[in-house]
């Protein structure tokens, strides 16, 4: 009976996780989880992929994931996702600073992140 208990908690800390991620997954149109914030990033990747979307000049949010350990390790679960930056526009995963980097060259960046404008 005590592991049907355990596997229930687990299951409800689980599902809270996924609601808190959802949460600020749909924060913004454009939600970038990164290692530091925009204005001080904490990795070169983070830096980078700030500033590209600077360049198209875009209003995106950002989370902080060291700032949050639950966070970190259960975004990567949840977009199956291994290392960070992550972006997501309408809450879905873009991709990593590469994918961000080729959406560029391709000149698809620019349209996805401008695409139907809700704000």
């Amino acid at each position: 009976a005590a592991t049907d208990a355990m596997k229930e908690e687990k299951k409800e800390e689980t599902n809270s996780l996924d609601e808190k991620l959802k949460q600020l997954l749909n924060r913004h149109r454009i939600m970038l989880f990164m290692k530091g914030v925009p204005s001080g990033p904490r990795c070169g990747f983070s830096r980078q992929i700030v500033e590209i979307l600077d360049s198209f000049g875009v209003s995106y949010d950002a989370f902080n994931i060291l700032e949050d350990e639950e966070v970190r390790r259960g975004l990567k679960v949840y977009s199956d996702w291994p290392t960070y930056p992550q972006l997501y526009v309408e809450g879905d995963l873009v991709g990593g600073l590469d994918i961000v980097k080729e959406l560029q060259e391709s000149e698809e960046l620019e349209d996805m992140l401008k695409g139907s404008v809700q704000d």
